[in-house]
């Protein structure tokens, strides 16, 4: 005998239209037995999303984007009853999960509102597309759930984690910029000493993967900058604009590096823009949508040319350091990154690169390449335009 919820789904999910969605939320909200089987279900959707290569960020953040925060929610709820199933999750799940937003209480504000949102997000995940792994899906066994850390790595990442929300939450600009830099050179070097580890002891680590939001508005822009900081930390980045995410291949301390300092720019960058603003209303110039494009744009390509240089300076140093006998380092870098470009070859075989539209606002422009002075030091600016994978 066919169950409310499979009435409900036939109806409510391979229809088009509102009237579909009131048919099956009328048959949910009037079978309170059926609470249960329907949240099973939606587990079950979210279960095939892992399967497709989707991680719960990303889920999220789509949700959020094509229906509302409600509903992303919703999501969330489920994501949280389903993998609360595995004994063991990656770091990088773990801590995505911590980040979604709070589970809400069912039926509410009503029965029937509260299942039509459940089946419009049925509806959202069953259509789901397929996108690239970055990583085993829950429930597969995974060496890197067990990879020891380095013996410093934890207490290194504590300080790099420090340094950059001091640079978010200091009104100084030569402060901050102060304390960014301090925190890429700690960086920079966790990666020089990581590599030269997993070369002494001939590790067999390969690269691997993270998906980082790219979030409106001007994200071409944050795109922009996410490849640069990419670029700079020696690992790859291929943005999807349609889903709203930028796909970065490198090795696992480097994509930590990676997420660390994107938020944390986002952040300066987003106080910056604030200040400028403020200072333009006080001339008595309005501000416009053109000008905070054109200023993120300088933003991301004026760091773009400083975090290569500043990487450059790094491995150079490095190269003569005790910590890496003169000729050591530069060919087990050089092997890195052959590593991380074939991954990111096999992962997106087909890539094309998209030249982003040059800025009108010479302004913005202005104030962006100046935010980024004070963000990082070193380096000359670029025309105002630029190339993306993706």
């Amino acid at each position: 005998m066919e169950s409310v919820i499979d009435r409900a789904c036939a109806a409510a999910l391979y229809a088009e239209g509102d009237a579909a969605l009131d048919t099956g939320a009328s048959l949910l909200a009037a079978a309170p037995e059926a609470d249960a089987e329907a949240h099973r279900r939606g587990e079950e959707f979210v279960r095939r999303a892992w399967d497709r290569g989707w991680h719960p960020a990303d889920l999220v953040r789509f949700v959020r984007h094509e229906l509302d925060e409600r509903r992303a929610a919703l999501a969330a709820t489920l994501i949280a009853a389903e993998t609360a199933r595995y004994a063991e999750l990656p770091p990088r799940w773990r801590r995505q999960l911590a980040e979604l937003p709070a589970p809400v209480p069912r039926n509410l504000p009503d029965r029937f509102r509260y299942a039509g949102d459940l089946l419009e997000l049925y509806r959202l995940l069953l259509r789901l597309p397929a996108i690239e792994p970055v990583g085993p899906p829950p429930g597969a066994a995974a060496d890197h759930l067990h990879r020891p850390p380095a013996a410093d790595e934890p207490r290194m990442l504590t300080r790099i984690r420090a340094l950059l929300a001091k640079a978010e939450a200091t009104g100084f600009p030569e402060e901050a910029e102060a304390l960014t830099t301090k925190a890429q050179e700690l960086m920079a070097r966790h990666s020089v000493d990581e590599a030269l580890l997993a070369a002494r002891a001939h590790s067999r680590e390969t690269p691997g993967a993270c998906r980082i939001g790219v979030e409106p508005p001007y994200e071409s822009a944050k795109a922009i900058l996410l490849d640069a900081v990419a670029s700079a930390n020696r690992c790859r980045a291929v943005w999807n604009d349609d889903l709203g995410f930028t796909t970065v291949v490198g090795f696992e301390p480097d994509l930590e590096a990676v997420e660390l300092l994107f938020t944390s720019l986002l952040v300066q960058g987003a106080a910056a823009m604030t200040r400028a603003e403020a200072g333009q209303r006080a001339g008595g110039r309005k501000r416009t949508k053109t000008f905070r494009q054109a200023f993120w744009m300088g933003y991301a390509q004026r760091l773009g040319r400083r975090l290569a240089d500043g990487a450059e300076r790094a491995t150079a140093a490095a190269d003569g350091a005790a910590a890496a006998p003169a000729g050591e380092l530069l060919p087990v870098l050089a092997a890195r990154d052959v590593a991380v470009t074939d991954t990111a070859g096999r992962m997106f075989p087909r890539t094309t690169t998209t030249r982003v539209r040059g800025v009108t606002d010479l302004d913005g422009w202005t104030h962006g390449t100046e935010a980024a002075d004070r963000a990082r030091t070193g380096g000359t600016p670029r025309e105002p335009e630029g190339e993306i994978a993706r």
